[in-house]
């Protein structure tokens, strides 16, 4: 339980820090949001009340405060550029991008323990090699070209999925038509990626001296592979999760422009386009707080899988 409270602690502190990071970077970024508001003909007595207004003029530290009190509260402020809700944009946004990264990441999950496992258990046979070499080539095709691959594919050349849009998944014949070809085009990717990781820790589990011990007691590899093997090769597996949770989140900023969908990564694109500082601050903030809770969740699963996790309270 310890254990569990003091990570908790961290992603707390985590969070507080990087909420800090954030406001200072994007706040040392050039420009005048009120001169850039009300343009290049505004006279200076406007752009100093506009300033005023938007408290532009306050100290950096009292600023600061507002903002993460806003952030908090869930009071992400007033948009510059379109005048609605940041925190209703973000939560529209927030919907659509935890769908697309949640299917992508199971369809990588899926993906990463079939070939990984297969390419440790035929290693020294050549449909292992094969499947090594494919995984190689997956890792080197970025996700926005296997989005766009897709599309030739199955949208252009066989008709079968809409190459652009998106559908609630109120209706989900139509959501699962829609979200497949960005889901997949993220999970496959990061699918290589992972299963060059499953790969290692099978094979790294194979040569333990408990596998050799069940074996011994009678079980096949298999069955040893499965009722002791798996569990261990979890732990480094799950821990290389939370980091490519990241990567899918960072490609599915490109993955929804490439498929015309209205998620957090598009809205951040017309945000810096707009120079909407408030919003990019707030979902920026949004991303870093979905990558480190994402990453709490996997180091508590991990440490809870971990067979030495019973030996600390």
């Amino acid at each position: 339980m310890k254990k569990i409270i003091r990570r908790i602690g961290i992603f707390i502190i985590t969070v507080a820090v990087a909420s800090i990071i954030v406001f200072l970077l994007l706040s040392a970024l050039p420009g005048d949001a009120a001169a850039t508001k009300l343009g290049t003909e505004a006279s200076p007595e406007a752009v100093a009340h506009l300033r005023h207004d938007m408290g532009l003029d306050r100290p950096l530290y009292m600023r600061y405060a507002s903002w993460a009190a806003g952030m908090l509260r869930g009071n992400m402020g007033i948009s510059q550029s379109s005048g609605v809700s940041i925190s209703s944009d973000i939560f529209q946004g927030l919907q659509v991008t935890f769908l697309l990264v949640l299917i992508a990441m199971l369809i990588a999950l899926i993906i990463a323990f079939i070939f990984g496992t297969l390419a440790a258990v035929l290693r020294d046979r050549p449909s292992g090699m094969v499947l090594s070499v494919i995984s190689q080539i997956g890792v080197s095709i970025p996700a926005f070209l296997a989005g766009l691959l897709l599309v030739i594919v199955f949208s252009v050349a066989l008709g079968w999925l809409p190459a652009t849009g998106w559908a609630a998944p109120d209706d989900p014949v139509q959501f699962l038509r829609h979200v497949a070809l960005p889901a997949f085009s993220l999970g496959l990717v990061q699918g290589a990626i992972l299963s060059r990781y499953v790969r290692s820790a099978v094979l790294e589990v194979t040569t333990e001296d408990f596998m050799r011990t069940a074996q011994a007691k009678g079980l096949s590899f298999g069955q040893a592979l499965r009722k002791h093997g798996i569990r261990n090769a979890l732990v480094p597996i799950m821990n290389i999760v939370g980091v490519e949770t990241a990567s899918i989140l960072i490609g599915a900023v490109v993955v929804e422009r490439v498929f015309e969908i209205r998620g957090l990564g598009s809205l951040l694109v017309s945000s810096v386009e707009n120079r909407d500082l408030p919003e990019v601050q707030a979902i920026v903030m949004v991303l870093v707080i979905m990558v480190l809770f994402v990453n709490l969740i996997v180091d508590l699963l991990s440490a809870i899988v971990d067979p030495r996790f019973g030996g600390e309270r």
